[in-house]
């Protein structure tokens, strides 16, 4: 089309670090822009606008108007409103492209005199980039090959008075965008997500990405027979898990309360109640270390299922991990994880824990003695193995020796019965639990038992614990007086699962750390 075959010069953006430094005169220049609108009757903060289309669709009716032949005369196809962020904006005199992106891509705007009036057209120069629009007009293909926007009536909607740092773009040989600068400090991206988001696509995609991979969790689940529950984050007494908790005080009921460490024990509660199959997606928290795998504040998967064991739960595991990942590439099984190909396909690896234990260290872990173990981990922890209970060394020494070995999806089964007290023993070997964690990548994924439904049983389990807290264990298990109440009532045999979505997310999404797919990581104040 005729005025088009110039579009994409340098873009007329500021590099992030440089609009950084220069926000305070650019953010002063910006609000005199915004006066001006006010003055010429302009509200720069408009109440709504009704976009008739995302950009991938308006991409897509276009392609398909072409390719039924429904273009006129002039090349033009469908009408369209869209809305979004200013991006880019290159003049050329009386014609102007510009880049408008919302969350499904980006588009090319055509903005021309004669299209939008000489006072419309003019009062361009009072956009910026990081202004929200909304425009209307014809789509059209440029000579350049660009599905673009022949803009016939602009709106601002949202002005932008601090500048977002955007990079410079480019189109590489094959078509790519290739950005220089922009938002690289990763700990205020971290920080302010919000402006991460708005000037970086690809993190845009890893939360889609991730909203996909818990659609996908709950609909297996919902698809057999599953009802999702909540359960309590503030809980009189933490449990389900071994960790360290967050405390708090109710002042009405004078009462300390803990922000919940696992789900575990309430939806039990629910399959004494009678509900059967029952899961949550929620938070838990953990007053515990922040590295690249672990944080304060999470997201799991829990999910029980009555008449079900651990079994059961590996096939529902295998059968969902694979399903998340789908969801994410388009039904292939397989991903690639800082650089590593991983294969989900079911049946995932086996290996037990003892086994594997024993050929890392060259010792039995079930007839070591506590200093033998002690002197072994020495030198792989940075913890104080002297006051460590046996169950923390016999986890310090898997943690260190052989975690980092499991790349590929392998379910580590029947650990020690002191790592689990909350899991049935094993039959035929009651010094191990009918567990397994799922390990890929060396991170822990999933972690299921054949759910301990014997309350005296279970008694003795928290008494153990007891007494690993009073040897100064300070996340062993709590003794739960009113789960154990619970128990005396029948459970039948039970199936439990958790799996971390964390974890999963930065698999499935080939993130290096945790924080990259939570959306406000704490931080330390500034």
């Amino acid at each position: 089309m005729s005025g088009a075959e110039n579009e994409r010069p340098a873009d007329r953006a500021e590099p992030g670090a440089v609009a950084e430094r220069a926000a305070p005169g650019v953010r002063a220049a910006r609000i005199a822009k915004l006066d001006r609108l006010r003055e010429a009757g302009i509200e720069p903060y408009a109440y709504s606008f009704d976009p008739d289309h995302a950009v991938d669709r308006a991409r897509g009716a276009f392609e398909e108007a072409e390719s039924a032949g429904a273009l006129d005369e002039a090349g033009l196809g469908p009408e369209v409103r869209l809305a979004g962020r200013l991006t880019s904006v290159r003049g050329h005199g009386k014609a102007t492209f510009a880049d408008l992106a919302d969350r499904s891509g980006r588009i090319q705007l055509f903005l021309r005199e004669n299209d939008l009036g000489p006072e419309r057209y003019a009062r361009l120069e009072l956009l910026d980039l990081g202004d929200w629009i909304g425009v209307s007009g014809r789509l059209m293909r440029t000579r350049m090959g660009e599905v673009s926007l022949r803009v016939s009536s602009l709106e601002l909607l949202a002005k932008s008075v601090r500048p977002l740092p955007f990079g410079k773009t480019h189109e590489d040989e094959g078509g790519g965008r290739v950005v220089h600068g922009g938002f690289a400090d990763q700990e205020q991206r971290y920080r302010r997500r919000y402006a991460d988001l708005a000037v970086n696509e690809d993190v845009r995609e890893v939360f889609i990405r991730r909203a996909r991979i818990v659609r996908a969790l709950r609909h297996y689940l919902d698809d057999r027979g599953y009802v999702e529950v909540e359960t309590p984050i503030l809980q009189p007494l933490y449990g389900g898990a071994t960790a360290r908790p967050f405390r708090t005080h109710h002042h009405t009921l004078d009462v300390p309360l803990y922000l919940r460490i696992a789900d575990e024990l309430y939806l039990k509660r629910l399959i004494v109640g009678g509900l059967e199959r029952v899961y949550e997606v929620g938070k838990d928290f953990r007053n515990e270390g922040i590295d690249r795998t672990h944080f304060p504040e999470f997201t799991m998967l829990e999910f029980y299922e009555a008449y079900a064991d651990y079994e059961t739960m590996m096939r529902r595991v295998e059968e969902m991990v694979a399903a998340a990942a789908g969801a994410v590439t388009d039904g292939r099984p397989t991903v690639v994880f800082e650089g590593t190909e991983i294969d989900l396909a079911p049946p995932f690896r086996r290996i037990r824990f003892r086994e594997e234990l024993g050929r890392a260290t060259g010792l039995d872990p079930a007839q070591a003695s506590d200093e033998l173990l002690r002197e072994r981990l020495r030198g792989h922890s940075d913890d104080d193995v002297a006051k460590m209970t046996r169950p923390k060394l016999l986890d310090g020494l898997f943690g260190a020796l052989v975690e980092p070995g499991l790349v590929q999806p392998t379910f580590v089964l029947e650990q020690p019965h002191e790592l689990s007290p909350l899991a049935k023993p094993k039959r035929g070997d009651p010094t191990v639990a009918e567990r397994f964690e799922l390990f890929v990548a060396g991170m822990e994924i999933a972690n299921a038992f054949s759910e301990l439904n014997d309350p005296f049983d279970q008694r003795e389990r928290f008494d153990a614990q007891a007494r690993y807290r009073d040897e100064g264990d300070e996340e062993a298990h709590a003794v739960d007086e009113d789960y154990l109440r619970a128990l005396e009532y029948g459970m039948p045999p039970t199936g439990g699962c958790g799996i971390g979505i964390d974890r999963l997310t930065m698999i499935l999404t080939d993130q290096p750390s945790i924080r990259d797919v939570i959306l406000f990581p704490q931080m330390r104040p500034e």
